[in-house]
C-alpha cells in the first residue's frame, strides 16, 4: 500500500466517513479487531493500524470483528464492478456462492486459470485465499440470519453454506468472538418471523431481511426502470410516491424461487427490505447476492455524483436525483435474450415480445407474490420455440434461437465473472449481435460503471435535450468526460429524454 492510500484511508477513519464502509476495514494491532471506517470507537494510532480489503484478509490475520460496529453488516466493496480484473471477476463469483456449490477448482475453471495461479492472485492483491472469502462471505450471511430472522441455528448453518452447526458455531466464535446464540440476542426487537419449512414441506421457505444500502440511493427511480421493463407473470412492481415495490420470479441452484424488494420512504434510509421465497434454505446468500447486483446496492454513489454533478450538463439532473443506480439482473443469459429482443425495437414493444414469449414457454410458478406465474423462459426453452412466440423479422428470431442455443450448449459464455472485452467480443463474433447489444449485456451482467451505448436513440434525444450533440460519434467522444462512470450518465441522459427536462 503507498503512503497517500494509507493517509487517505487514515484520514477516512479520522473523520468516522461511513461513504468507506464496505470499501476496506480496519484492523488494530493492540485489540485485534477490524472496524468499518466509522466505526465511533477512539481513533487508534497510526502505528497500529493495518488496512485491508476485505474482512477475510484480517480474520485470516487473526483479527476479530467489532461488536460495536459491525464490520459485516456494510454494503459491499464497490470495487468488484469497477475492477474488471481476475480478482473483480472471482469476487462477483465468490459472492454468488460459486466455491460452496464447485469448490475452488469449479472457481478457478469458470475463471479459465488453474486453481495454484488463482489462489495466488487473490492472496497477493486481497491478503486471502478464494477458501478464506468464501468462509467470510458465510460468515456474514450466518450474521444476517441470526440478527434478522428467528430461523433455528442448525437452518442459519445449512442456509449460510456451513457443513455443520459445529463449523458454524467455531466460524462465529473465530471471527465474532461470541456464540450464534449470543450474536442472536443482540437483535432488534420486534424481528420478523420466518417461516420454518419443517411446518410444511410442500411450502417454499419465506425469510424477510433487510439489506444494507450506501446513501444516497434512488430507490423509485431504480425500481422504475425495472417496472417499464417488467415482464407479465416474471415481475411486477409498483410506485406509490416515494415508495417502490418490486417483484420476480428467479432460477436458483437448488429450485425456482421469488423475491421482492420494498424500498423508499416506508422502508427508510440506509436500508432496502427483502422478502425471500426459496425452494432451500441453501439458496439464501445467492437470492441475496443476486439482488444486491440486481439494484446496484454496492455502488458508490458518492463518488459518482460528486464525478457526474461537476458537469454542468448533467450538474441539475444528479442534484434532483441524487443516488441514481444502474440495474443489473438476477440471471445474465435472461438478459441476453432480453437484450437481442430489444435491440431494434421500442422498450413498451419488448416487454410485449418477451410475455408472450414468457407465458408461451415459460415454466409456471406458484408464488404467494401478488401477479407472479412463471419463470422466464430457460435457453433451452427459448432455442425449442424457434422464434414461434416472437414477432419479429426472421433474421432477429434467428438471432434470438441461435444465441439461446449457444448458452444452453456451453458454447457461449455469458456470466457474472466474465472478462467485459472477452465477453462483448464473443457476443459480437455471434450473427445479428452488434455493440449496442453487447454493451447492453455488459452493462447490465456485470455492473461495468464505464459502458456508452453509442448510437442508443433514447441517448441520442436526451443528449439533445440537454443540448448536446446527437450524432453517434460526436455524442461518444462528449461521453468520455464522463469516464469511469459513463453507465450511471446515461441514466442522466436517459432520464431527460423521459422527462424532456434541460440541464437548466
Amino acid at each position: 500500500m503507498t503512503p497517500d492510500v494509507f493517509t487517505e484511508r487514515y484520514r477516512a477513519i479520522a473523520a468516522r466517513d461511513a461513504r468507506f464502509d464496505g470499501q476496506f476495514v480496519t484492523a488494530v494491532r493492540t485489540t485485534g479487531i477490524y472496524c468499518r471506517p466509522s466505526c465511533p470507537a477512539r481513533t487508534p494510532r497510526r502505528e497500529n493500524v493495518t488496512f485491508y480489503l476485505t474482512s477475510a484478509a484480517a480474520h485470516d490475520a487473526g483479527y476479530r470483528a467489532c461488536k460495536r460496529c459491525l464490520p459485516e453488516a456494510t454494503p459491499g466493496t464497490p470495487a468488484w464492478d469497477l475492477r474488471g480484473d481476475l480478482t473483480g471477476r472471482a469476487m462477483r463469483l465468490v459472492a454468488d456462492g460459486v466455491v460452496d456449490r464447485e469448490g475452488v477448482e469449479g472457481l478457478a475453471g469458470r475463471l479459465g486459470y488453474s486453481p495454484r495461479h488463482l489462489h495466488r492472485v487473490l492472496r497477493a492483491d486481497l491478503g486471502a485465499g478464494p477458501l478464506t472469502l468464501a468462509r467470510a462471505h458465510r460468515a456474514q450471511t450466518a450474521r444476517t440470519l441470526l440478527t434478522s430472522t428467528d430461523l433455528p441455528v442448525a437452518d442459519v448453518a445449512f442456509a449460510a453454506g456451513f457443513g455443520s452447526i459445529r463449523q458454524l458455531n467455531d466460524t462465529v466464535r473465530e471471527i465474532f468472538a461470541t456464540t450464534p446464540t449470543a450474536l442472536r440476542a443482540r437483535r432488534p426487537a420486534g424481528t420478523p418471523a420466518a417461516h420454518d419449512p419443517r411446518r410444511d414441506d410442500a411450502a417454499p421457505v419465506r425469510l424477510d431481511l433487510d439489506l444494507p444500502v450506501r446513501e444516497p440511493f434512488d430507490a423509485v427511480g431504480t425500481i422504475a426502470y425495472l417496472a417499464a421493463r417488467a415482464v407479465d407473470g416474471v415481475e411486477s412492481a409498483t410506485i406509490d410516491g416515494a415508495d417502490a415495490t418490486y417483484a420476480r420470479t428467479l432460477r436458483l441452484p437448488h429450485g425456482p424461487g421469488a423475491v421482492q424488494v420494498r424500498a423508499g420512504a416506508a422502508v427508510g434510509p440506509g436500508a432496502v427490505a427483502l422478502h425471500l421465497e426459496l425452494t432451500s434454505l441453501q439458496d439464501v446468500a445467492t437470492a441475496v447476492a443476486r439482488v444486491r447486483r440486481l439494484l446496484d446496492l454496492d455502488a458508490d454513489p458518492v463518488a459518482v455524483d460528486t464525478a457526474l454533478g461537476a458537469d454542468p450538463v448533467l450538474a441539475a439532473s444528479v442534484t434532483a436525483t441524487p443516488g441514481t443506480r444502474v440495474p443489473g439482473t438476477t440471471d445474465a443469459h435472461e438478459l441476453v435474450v432480453r437484450a437481442i429482443v430489444g435491440q431494434q425495437i421500442s422498450v413498451p414493444a419488448a416487454r410485449t415480445h418477451l410475455g408472450r414469449l414468457a407465458t408461451a414457454t415459460g415454466t409456471p410458478y406458484v408464488s404467494r407474490l401478488p401477479g407472479l406465474t412463471r419463470l422466464f423462459p430457460t435457453p433451452e426453452q427459448v432455442a425449442d420455440d424457434d422464434g414461434a412466440h416472437l414477432a419479429l423479422p426472421a433474421r432477429q428470431r434467428g438471432t434470438v434461437t441461435a444465441t439461446a442455443r449457444a448458452l444452453a450448449d456451453g458454447a457461449l459464455a455469458v456470466g457474472v465473472g466474465a472478462d467485459v472485452a472477452t465477453l462483448r467480443a464473443d457476443l459480437e463474433a455471434r450473427p445479428g449481435i452488434g455493440p449496442w447489444t453487447s454493451g447492453y449485456v455488459a452493462l447490465r451482467v456485470l455492473g461495468h460503471p464505464d459502458t456508452w451505448l453509442t448510437g442508443d436513440v433514447a441517448l441520442r434525444a436526451g443528449a439533445r435535450t440537454l443540448g448536446l450533440p446527437d450524432t453517434p460519434r460526436a455524442l461518444a467522444e462528449r461521453a468520455a468526460t464522463w469516464a469511469p462512470w459513463r453507465s450511471y450518465a446515461a441514466r442522466h441522459v436517459w432520464r431527460a429524454a423521459l422527462t424532456g427536462r434541460t440541464s437548466a
